[in-house]
């Protein structure tokens, strides 16, 4: 699938589809996932709904892709020398007003996930397998380095721990996920997890 969807998207340039993400994630923001619609992200674009179902395929796909191309990369080429410093590394690539925005985003579209089997599916080709991939890079790392066990059971759950403080943070204390409470969540949580 993702060589199709490679070729489908090869006549857009960077920039191009760069704006084409920029735009669907303001309507996501403005509208929520169920009202977004391909006219309307046709006429934010100027583009043809036949141009965005050609390089996309439908909504779900699309909204997914957005979102992966919005979030920060690289988290597995970060290598502070230490489990501890590169999940820190991680809190840091993004401002705590992004963060906010992202968070309520991630909440609506995983409200709307659980009604929409096309978008889960999309959300977990395009944003959820890349995570647990990088994750898996980082947290193999630390392995080899001698600061976390390879039979550590919670290696398995440390992106469900991460995002579980991401988007709880707003429903438990009324306040927005921020880079400090992302540190501390890591040091006070995460880290005596992975190095128990």
């Amino acid at each position: 699938m993702a060589e199709t969807a490679t070729t489908r998207r090869s006549r857009l340039t960077p920039e191009r589809e760069a704006e084409l993400y920029e735009a669907v994630l303001d309507l996501l923001r403005e509208v929520g996932y169920d009202s977004l619609t391909m006219d309307a992200v046709a006429a934010r674009t100027r583009s043809s709904k036949a141009t965005l179902y050609r390089q996309w395929g439908g909504k779900a796909e699309l909204v997914a892709r957005s979102v992966r191309h919005h979030k920060p990369s690289g988290l597995a080429s970060v290598d502070t020398g230490s489990l501890r410093g590169d999940l820190h590394a991680m809190t840091t690539r993004q401002g705590d007003c992004e963060m906010e925005q992202n968070s309520s985003l991630m909440r609506a579209l995983g409200t709307a996930a659980h009604s929409n089997p096309e978008l889960l599916t999309a959300l977990r080709e395009w944003l959820v397998e890349p995570e647990l991939a990088e994750m898996r890079q980082v947290l193999e790392r630390a392995v080899d380095r001698g600061e976390v066990r390879a039979d550590n059971r919670a290696i398995d759950y440390v992106l469900h721990m991460i995002i579980g403080a991401f988007v709880a943070r707003t429903m438990i204390d009324d306040e927005p996920p921020t880079q400090a409470f992302l540190a501390s969540y890591i040091d006070a949580v995460v880290i005596p997890a992975l190095v128990a």
